[in-house]
């Protein structure tokens, strides 16, 4: 099992910038794929993920303002958004992948809301 805790949201204006946070406890977590996904009214969609030894892949509506890293020693996931959008206003889902065991593990989100 895998737990994961999302910090960093908030208000904030449009241009501004946030850096989301995820405490992730458990087995393997530092092995793990990580991610990022965000939910508006609608379907939740991918924004950015890393593998453990750090390969990044964005969603190409944030690349270039949004940013993914880790710090395998704290079990910590971050992500960076800068030139932020009131479109970005979401709820920020954090999410670990264990594919060789089948683990698909969600955080309780944390929302983001940029005014205009």
């Amino acid at each position: 099992q895998v737990q994961l805790v999302e910090s960093g949201g908030g208000l904030v204006q449009a241009g501004g910038s946030l850096r989301l946070s995820c405490a992730a406890s458990g087995s393997f977590v530092s092995i793990s794929t990580m991610g990022w996904y965000r939910q508006a009214p609608g379907k939740r969609e991918l924004v950015a993920t890393i593998t453990g030894v750090g390969s990044t892949d964005y969603a190409d509506s944030f690349k270039g303002r949004f940013t993914i890293s880790r710090d395998n020693a704290k079990n910590e996931v971050y992500l960076q958004m800068n030139s932020l959008k009131p479109e970005d206003t979401a709820v920020y889902y954090c999410n670990c992948r264990q594919d060789w065991r089948g683990g698909n593990y969600w955080g309780q989100g944390t929302q983001v809301t940029v005014s205009s």
